[in-house]
């Protein structure tokens, strides 16, 4: 009776850390996607700047954050410490965002958009494990799930929250860069407050290169193969926002586009996680897959605003599955102590191939226009299936 009750309250106690963790991202969110729903649009205003630059600014931020994933895993194993990485991921993302401010020149943006991407690079990797060091492996789709939508609920309200004060107070895009940096330090307040280390009791000893040949044994280095195919043409999400713009969508109103991103994504992250745990993590990912190449195909269709909303809600629930399910599903092929560094495997290889994708679709786009960036991904994405599909019915 005594052992039950006592894992009951190390349960809740768990929990508690994901609710804390949680609220980092909901303020950090909060602060991020006010800057980013706004950024393409920014971008594209500068002098010299085209959707080609944007792909390469936003597929070179993604391709480091990845990489610097990896790093801070690998690191956070071997130290055995997460909370001290997720701090100063966090502090650099935060400090850095407010200064898109200033920026006067594509270039100006490229660095300032590497350097946020390297905080989140940073902390991403040791975040992850901590969060499924928090909870037992039956509950971890749920807590991932948890941690998604609180997340999310602040990268919906960012968003809203630029657009309103464009629409009815008149603030310019410069401004609302500035005031980020609110919600910004609010998320460093709890994290250093409410947050707790916890490091598995039962991690072996840590050596590098033993550490990569584990990580990368059996059915992990065959799933790295399947999220690499489709990372291949998987544009994120600035080319959401680009085809809005090209629908007639106007520079106020652009955030909301975004928003309705973040709702389909909040909507899906805790069912899919549920969901996850009981049928099984990869055909989760499956469907998410499918929902991708749907939002793909979607951008064939005539620009309008109708539709520039129906694809963003379709490419939120991608989303929000994709992001949700994959981070749940990376500790099943690995041991305990490993965790740090499966994370930063995995981060590196879907890094570098976004880097490809969304270099690649902003040339298309560029170039052709839309309907070609939409048979790319679209080719990688079926690829990308029949790939899982097969990895599912092997692993059976």
């Amino acid at each position: 009776m005594a052992d039950r009750k006592k894992g009951e309250k190390r349960g809740r106690s768990s929990f508690r850390n994901i609710f804390a963790l949680g609220f980092v991202s909901f303020f950090t969110d909060l602060s991020s996607e006010m800057v980013l729903s706004i950024l393409p649009t920014f971008l594209l205003s500068l002098p010299g700047s085209s959707k080609a630059i944007l792909g390469l600014i936003e597929g070179t931020a993604e391709a480091l954050s990845y990489a610097l994933r990896a790093v801070s895993g690998i690191f956070s194993d071997k130290f055995r410490k997460r909370k001290l990485f997720i701090l100063i991921g966090y502090a650099v993302s935060n400090i850095v965002k407010p200064l898109f401010a200033v920026a006067k020149t594509p270039f100006d943006v490229l660095i300032i958009r590497v350097t946020d991407r390297v905080g989140k690079g940073v902390r991403t990797s040791p975040r992850d494990a901590l969060l499924c060091e928090s909870v037992s492996e039956k509950r971890r789709g749920a807590a991932f799930g948890l941690h998604r939508t609180l997340d999310q609920t602040g990268a919906i309200l960012g968003p809203i929250i630029a657009s309103v004060l464009m629409i009815t107070l008149s603030f310019t895009i410069r401004e609302i860069f500035w005031l980020s940096l609110i919600p910004g330090a609010v998320a460093l307040i709890i994290l250093l407050l409410f947050v707790k280390e916890r490091i598995s009791d039962r991690a072996g000893e840590f050596r590098f290169l033993e550490g990569i040949k584990s990580v990368l044994s059996g059915n992990f280095s065959r799933l790295l193969i399947v999220v690499g195919l489709f990372s291949l043409g998987a544009f994120n999400f600035s080319f959401i926002l680009v085809n809005a713009q090209e629908a007639g969508i106007s520079d106020p109103y652009i955030p909301l586009v975004y928003a309705a991103v973040n709702v389909a994504h909040v909507v899906v992250a805790f069912p899919a996680g549920v969901l996850s745990d009981r049928i099984g993590k990869e055909k989760v990912m499956l469907l998410g897959y499918a929902i991708f190449l749907s939002a793909a195909l979607l951008l064939w269709l005539p620009s309008t605003s109708f539709f520039a909303f129906l694809i963003a809600i379709v490419y939120g629930a991608y989303v929000g599955i994709v992001e949700t399910v994959q981070r749940a599903l990376v500790p099943s092929f690995v041991d305990e102590h490993l965790r740090g560094t499966a994370y930063g495997v995995y981060y590196l290889l879907v890094g570098s191939a976004f880097f490809v994708s969304n270099a690649a679709v902003g040339s298309l786009w560029d170039s052709f226009g839309a309907s070609a960036a939409s048979i790319y991904s679209v080719a990688f994405s079926a690829v990308a299936i029949l790939a899982m599909v097969l990895f599912i019915r092997k692993k059976s």
